[in-house]
């Protein structure tokens, strides 16, 4: 089964749980592994949580879901300035830092992060998670 789902969000922080939210009962309803739900989720969470804090004099922000039988794609469009992965810090300066880890925490949680920037300019975080753990379980014929 096969759920896609666009939505347009303001650029405040209120959007991110309702945007969780809906991500989470997708993922839920079928029948998603609860600790891949909750790595996505909060992948998630991050790129929204920056584009509020990054681009919040822009009015709107998109984020754009497909998933289908093994994996996830999630993309979070802005209008805003955008800045280069490659020169961004992997890791805050200090370890009483409570910010600057978002990156870092996305990279490991998902299986392919990206980001560019659209022809219109607008700048695109995607990422992509497998929806399973494992390979499935197969048990040998005792005959």
């Amino acid at each position: 089964m096969n759920i896609d789902f666009h939505v347009r969000l303001p650029t405040d922080a209120h959007s991110v749980p309702l945007v969780r939210g809906l991500l989470r009962q997708a993922l839920e309803h079928l029948t998603v592994p609860q600790a891949v739900v909750d790595e996505i989720v909060l992948a998630l969470t991050e790129a929204c949580a920056n584009v509020v804090d990054h681009a919040a004099d822009h009015e709107a922000y998109q984020v754009d879901v497909q998933i289908d039988d093994e994996t996830c794609r999630i993309s979070v469009v802005d209008d805003g300035a955008g800045f280069d992965p490659a020169t961004a810090a992997d890791a805050p300066t200090s370890p009483l830092d409570d910010r600057g880890r978002g990156l870092v925490l996305m990279r490991a949680l998902v299986d392919q992060l990206r980001f560019v920037q659209d022809d219109d300019g607008r700048h695109r975080v995607t990422f992509e998670k497998r929806l399973v753990t494992q390979p499935p379980l197969r048990l040998l014929d005792p005959r």
